[in-house]
């Protein structure tokens, strides 16, 4: 018998408002691809993915931490 692991993990980021929320949320939503589901939710926008392994689940936030950053980075300017 084998049994699959599968590691989760949801992130919850809150904003100072919707708007802010819903401009970070469009520009993380082109670089998901199938990876991580991004939804916003007033000012908080939720990120959840999930992996078979705690290697490949790590890569996959880092992955979405520095796109987020950029993001952020440009939503000050």
């Amino acid at each position: 018998m084998t049994t699959e692991l599968v590691v989760k993990c949801s992130m919850f980021l809150e904003y100072d408002s919707v708007e802010e929320a819903q401009k970070i949320a469009a520009s993380l939503e082109a670089d998901n691809e199938g990876f991580i589901e991004t939804r916003q939710m007033g000012s908080v926008v939720k990120a959840s993915t999930h992996a078979e392994s705690l290697k490949s689940l790590l890569h996959t936030i880092n992955d979405y931490m520095a796109c987020l950053s950029t993001a952020e980075e440009l939503l000050k300017k």
